[in-house]
């Protein structure tokens, strides 16, 4: 069990990486249609453009491990908000009303604020966090 609690900042890195890959593909599905248009036709309104640029931009923060906090700290308020304002007026179990994702994303993001960024990320190369190990 040593080996694998040795492993976790890098198991954090790569928690990291993929809630910001798929954070940011919510972005880039409002503004590019990629990977798929969004669901809504015609011009966004400004609410979801607001969330377009908050996932565009803390999504890439947070892929790339650079004020980690911060950017996790905005993106799990986002979520949240998304989830009350969105989901919780549908019904009150999120399989039912389709918050899963939001509520996942809004605690991923918010255990991130605390743990930072894991080992692999730019905050240490700019010398914004410090890795930590398990045994500090």
């Amino acid at each position: 069990m040593n080996y694998l609690s040795s492993l976790s900042p890098r198991a954090l890195s790569i928690l990291r990486i993929m809630s910001g890959l798929l954070f940011l593909e919510h972005g880039t599905m409002k503004f590019f249609a990629f990977p798929a248009p969004f669901p809504m036709p015609g011009p966004l309104p400004a609410m979801l453009m607001a969330a377009g640029v908050i996932e565009l931009v803390a999504g890439t923060l947070i892929t790339l491990g650079l004020f980690t906090r911060l950017a996790a700290f905005i993106a799990s308020g986002e979520m949240a908000f998304a989830y009350f304002i969105q989901h919780a007026p549908r019904g009150f179990w999120p399989a039912v009303n389709m918050g899963e994702a939001a509520l996942l994303f809004c605690f991923v993001f918010f255990y991130l604020i605390f743990a930072g960024p894991g080992s692999w990320a730019l905050d240490h190369v700019i010398g914004r966090d410090r890795v930590t190990s398990s045994r500090e």
